[in-house]
């Protein structure tokens, strides 16, 4: 069984701090981290009277890699388009160790098409839905992935205080032709 106790958030915007803060809440060790010093500042700013309360644990990183050298699991909160995530992709997928499993939000993009470019594509998971802090999130499985990886994320989730559906991936060349 794979635990998931380290989560690293990348992208410290608004869905990124709101989740990083909600993963601290129920328990996790979180790194936050950003390209943008000031969103690091603002989540500082506007967390810093509950971080001691928190049942987990949250810090701020300053490279991606300081955020996913010890995450079970990553998340990216970047823009949901093919070059960013590609690019998001192959920096984690290089930067944190074997075991972390990838995770990101998309409704535009194949999970599929993103974990063939990794060297962990049994452990890429995409979410689709509305906020991926609220009941409407599809866990997309890719034909890669691995059953006690999707177990393990929908854990997580459920330790969030939310349940995942879980649907499979649609076809790379459907999600091209709907993008047209």
């Amino acid at each position: 069984m794979i635990a998931v106790e380290a989560i690293a958030v990348i992208g410290a915007g608004r869905a990124g701090r709101a989740f990083a803060l909600a993963c601290a809440r129920a328990g996790f060790r979180v790194a936050l981290e950003d390209v943008m010093p000031e969103k690091l500042r603002r989540a500082q700013d506007e967390y810093a009277a509950v971080v001691e309360q928190l049942a987990g644990s949250l810090r701020y990183a300053m490279t991606v890699e300081d955020a996913v050298a010890d995450a079970d699991l990553a998340i990216d909160f970047v823009p949901d388009e093919l070059e960013s995530k590609l690019e998001i992709f192959s920096l984690l997928d290089r930067m944190a160790p074997p075991r972390t499993i990838l995770c990101t939000p998309t409704n535009a993009l194949s999970i599929t098409d993103l974990a063939s470019c990794t060297y962990r594509a049994e452990r890429c998971v995409g979410l689709r839905g509305g906020s991926v802090l609220g009941p409407d999130v599809e866990l997309m499985r890719s034909r890669f992935l691995s059953a006690e990886v999707e177990a393990a994320v929908v854990r997580v989730w459920g330790r969030l205080g939310f349940g995942l559906t879980v649907g499979v991936d649609v076809e790379p060349m459907l999600v091209k032709n709907l993008a047209r």
